[in-house]
């Protein structure tokens, strides 16, 4: 499925300019969502997604949701990130596991941990220690 556009082939942006991308496996939708991000975000997704091919070879990928999802196998997940207008919500379906703990959650959250990335704010070497520990969890069934 292609992603919707705006008419000159730029993919449709939802709220918070988050990139709209139909659900499809494998690298190029993800690349055509990192490419679609606003602004600073977009090198943001570049890093994110070269960090997390670095971290777990092998690692599969997929837009679902209208957002890029990580995961081991087809259908378990454990990681995704989404756009929003003044940050990028990196989140660890199986957060709760990891140390030091990701910064976000609620009651409501589960096992689900995320960061929120403003521009300026990443620290690659702390998210390739949480992306490795993710990925050595069993993932999340989506």
């Amino acid at each position: 499925m292609a992603p919707k556009t705006t008419g000159d082939d730029t993919p449709k942006r939802l709220s918070g300019g988050n990139p709209q991308i139909a659900k499809a496996y494998g690298n190029a939708p993800v690349q055509a969502y990192i490419d679609a991000m606003p602004g600073w975000k977009s090198d943001l997704g570049r890093q994110l997604d070269a960090l997390i091919v670095t971290t777990v070879p092998g690692v599969r990928k997929a837009v679902k949701w209208n957002s890029p999802f990580y995961g081991m196998e087809e259908q378990h997940w454990f990681l995704s990130f989404h756009v929003f207008t003044k940050f990028v919500k990196v989140t660890f379906f199986r957060g709760q596991a990891l140390k030091p703990l990701p910064p976000g959650g609620t009651e409501r959250s589960k096992e689900a941990r995320w960061v929120d990335i403003h521009e300026g704010e990443f620290d690659a070497a702390q998210m390739a220690d949480w992306i490795a520990q993710a990925a050595a969890l069993p993932g999340e069934k989506m």
